[in-house]
């Protein structure tokens, strides 16, 4: 399975003239990702992000959505699992 992540771009660099990567922070995280199929994006945008490519860029507001929706998800896998299995007697 493939997950899309959002992030936000802190820093914009280009090696060759062709090439744009940006230091993105996820949060948990800092990679650096191809711009290559999001070249409008600057510092400061938030991006989604798939195997080490910008895909699209987001509004602000529409990526910390996303962003509380994953770390609640993260939450609810480090709750403790409750004991027993669904449809059995005590």
């Amino acid at each position: 399975m493939c997950l899309t992540t959002p992030g936000q771009v802190v820093r914009i660099d280009s090696p060759t003239p062709d090439v744009r990567l940006a230091v993105v922070d996820f949060g948990v995280a800092v990679r650096s990702v191809n711009l290559v199929f999001t070249p409008e994006v600057a510092v400061g945008d938030y991006v989604i992000v798939h195997a080490g490519f910008a895909t699209r860029k987001l509004a602000e507001e529409e990526a910390r959505e996303a962003l509380a929706y994953a770390r609640e998800l993260a939450d609810l896998s480090a709750a403790p699992m409750a004991t027993g299995s669904a449809g059995s007697s005590p």
